[in-house]
């Protein structure tokens, strides 16, 4: 993996138009084209409520974003992390994993994601930031493709001093 080399803001937003742009991104990317997941499934990942959506950008784009969960049984649930195809491969979900590691540890000790289990690349990134297997969810997004729940933990919630942002 090599180091990013363009500068980058990660930013909080609430906007609609943010949300189509990041349905795009994940349409037009595996996992979700794999599983069939069209534009307009995509767009319903930003809806609901507890979620905190966090886009990684340039000057010009949208890099890359998340989708998190502080809240709920899984509080520190990472729902979504997709990078636009032009950034893949160059350190950019790298940063945004850290981003969120930090983000979390502000509430949570545990850090958890889903991952497709073809999806080969992003479960070898997640391994080498440290999450390790709990769960196979078989048939858990649809019919012949199972999906696997990591987590990467600090302790326990019981006693937890949770972390200051940075």
């Amino acid at each position: 993996m090599s180091q990013p080399d363009t500068p980058f803001n990660i930013e909080f937003t609430t906007n609609p138009a943010d949300f189509a742009a990041c349905a795009v991104i994940m349409a037009a990317t595996d996992p979700w084209i794999t599983l069939g997941i069209a534009y307009e499934d995509c767009l319903k990942a930003f809806g609901g409520t507890f979620r905190e959506v966090f886009l990684m950008k340039n000057e010009t784009e949208i890099m890359g974003f998340v989708i998190m969960q502080p809240q709920g049984t899984f509080k520190g649930y990472i729902q979504t992390l997709a990078i636009n195809k032009h950034y893949r491969g160059k350190g950019y979900g790298t940063q945004l994993l850290g981003f969120c590691q930090d983000r979390i540890l502000t509430y949570s000790p545990n850090i958890f994601i889903c991952v497709s289990s073809f999806n080969k690349g992003a479960i070898q990134l997640y391994k080498k930031f440290g999450f390790e297997l709990i769960g196979e969810l078989k048939d858990f997004i649809k019919p012949g493709f199972d999906e696997l729940l990591l987590r990467k933990t600090v302790g326990p919630i019981t006693g937890y001093q949770p972390k200051s942002a940075k």
